[in-house]
């Protein structure tokens, strides 16, 4: 059936958070959208190039003035020609240049390919599996925007189409060195994607000092969602938690967020690339060159405005203060040391 988000292209213009008048579609109305309530976000379209709906979304593509193609879903863009770049690019580079020698990397999500397009730049990866849903998007991105497809093109990428939750549970343990959560927002079948068993699903399926890097929302909207997801993972990867941010444009506010999580084993510093891109060879020649992320940008990621900071400390004293003291253990006679791996957290 034809997709109704074009009805969000009125006079030449698309904007985020518009529903259709019945009958009126001239005059679209506002509605808030739950994740940015009061918001709207609009582009210039200079021609519609493909509107269609799949089993699971409805899938629109522009031409823009300024952006160049732009990709969206259920009405919320998802990705722009002109800055995809700085999320693609960093929810990859955050990860994988955290740790020595990545091998094997899992996508959740990031049907576009541009995840796929950045992992194959680290010459140290041997296989990369991508669990996509919707075959409609890989379709429509194969068409419209081949600067972020050709990830599909590298010969170590393994396509799954279906359900990445099912994915992850048929996963051996202890298989990926990252995994990379590039998912829609939050909202209906997507809220599984940031509940305690989906993180815990994700920590069995990766190594010891294996790494996660998952969308975080933004500071300046969603501080709520982050303090949860921040509380939830910290349960989860005892290895450490870290919140990171980078400007994208055409994401809601401006600013978009990762969670970075390392499982328990050998440890793991977010804060300083461990294997900077710099130096892996052939990750900036002709055609492979970085477009936003840097060493310096990785370590800058991590430097939090005052107020987030604030809030998430704030957020952490309290949830800890309501945790329930754990009953007092009894004494034991140790005749073996065993337990020198068991570290307080």
């Amino acid at each position: 059936s034809e997709a109704k988000c074009h009805a969000t292209v009125v006079s030449g213009w698309f904007t985020g958070t518009r529903s259709r008048s019945a009958g009126k579609p001239s005059k679209a109305q506002y509605f808030n959208n739950p994740m940015w309530p009061g918001e709207a976000h609009s582009l210039k379209v200079e021609k519609i190039l493909y509107q269609g709906k799949s089993p699971y979304q409805e899938v629109l593509v522009f031409e823009s003035s300024t952006y160049g193609n732009v990709l969206v879903l259920d009405g919320i863009v998802q990705l722009t020609d002109k800055d995809e770049c700085a999320y693609q690019e960093m929810v990859t580079h955050l990860a994988l240049c955290s740790i020595p020698s990545p091998k094997n990397v899992l996508v959740v999500g990031g049907g576009d390919g541009g995840v796929l397009r950045e992992i194959a730049k680290h010459d140290s990866v041997e296989t990369i599996d991508i669990c996509e849903i919707d075959q409609l998007v890989i379709d429509v991105c194969k068409d419209f925007f081949p600067r972020l497809y050709v990830g599909y093109k590298d010969p170590r990428v393994r396509l799954h189409v279906g359900d990445a939750v099912e994915f992850l549970r048929n996963s051996p343990e202890g298989k990926y060195d990252a995994i990379i959560v590039d998912s829609s927002d939050p909202i209906g079948p997507a809220q599984e994607l940031v509940e305690k068993p989906f993180f815990q699903t994700i920590a069995r399926a990766l190594k010891p000092g294996g790494v996660l890097s998952n969308l975080a929302e933004s500071m300046w909207l969603h501080t709520h969602l982050i303090q949860d997801m921040l509380s939830i993972c910290r349960e989860v990867f005892k290895g450490g938690v870290h919140y990171a941010w980078a400007s994208v444009p055409t994401y809601p506010s401006g600013v978009i967020g990762f969670l970075l999580c390392a499982k328990d084993g050998p440890p793991v510093d977010f804060l300083t690339p461990v294997n900077p891109i710099e130096k892996i060879e052939g990750a900036t020649k002709d055609g492979r060159e970085m477009r936003f992320y840097n060493s310096e940008i990785h370590r800058a990621a991590f430097i939090l405005p005052t107020f987030v900071k604030r809030e998430l400390e704030a957020y952490n004293t309290s949830t800890e203060k309501e945790k329930p003291e754990k009953p007092a253990a009894k004494p034991v006679k140790m005749k073996v040391m065993r337990d020198s791996a068991i570290t307080a957290s």
